[in-house]
């Protein structure tokens, strides 16, 4: 299951829910035929499948209308779950393009050959993600939060398990 956001808030009184996705381009995610949501970001079995009826942009949000969810009581029930897909039912990613999971786990490299660590997770910071790269484990583990941007990430090659960063190490 890859999460692709969070629900934050119900919209009007016809069920209708305010997202917060973990993402550039949402609107592609209507292809999918349904939506999996649950409590538990990192616990994905219990999640349970909702057909998506519509999603638009409002304001600088987007809003969702789910099946099954057609009013403002039941859309507040699901406020703070996290939804996602199945890695099958993702659609395909364009060239320079990647899901947040796909980068968790890599290993961060910099111009000088220097292994900077793994990322460990992406965080959204409103202008745009941050990488965090853990090296080390422990108390003596050290965290880097580096901009998910064209001028730090030179190079991302999912296959091969490494980004290359402008990065030094004792930035």
């Amino acid at each position: 299951m890859i999460v692709l956001g969070r629900i934050t808030a119900p919209y009007g009184v016809k069920g209708w829910l305010r997202l917060f996705p973990f993402g550039d381009d949402p609107g592609r995610w209507l292809e999918m035929p349904r939506w999996w949501l649950g409590k538990d970001e990192k616990e994905t079995s219990g999640w349970r499948p909702f057909a998506v009826q519509d999603m638009r942009i409002h304001g600088k949000g987007w809003l969702v209308k789910l099946a099954g969810v057609d009013d403002r009581t039941a859309a507040e029930q699901l406020v703070g779950h996290f939804f996602g897909a199945p890695r099958e039912a993702l659609p395909a990613t364009e060239e320079d393009e990647f899901y947040w999971a796909d980068l968790v786990g890599l290993q961060v490299v910099n111009e000088r050959q220097e292994t900077l660590g793994r990322v460990k997770e992406l965080i959204e910071s409103g202008a745009h993600a941050v990488l965090v790269v853990t090296e080390g484990e422990g108390e003596t583990a050290r965290e880097r939060l580096l901009p998910f941007v064209g001028q730090v990430v030179k190079d991302v090659d999912v296959p091969a398990g490494m980004i290359h960063v402008a990065w030094e190490r004792d930035w």
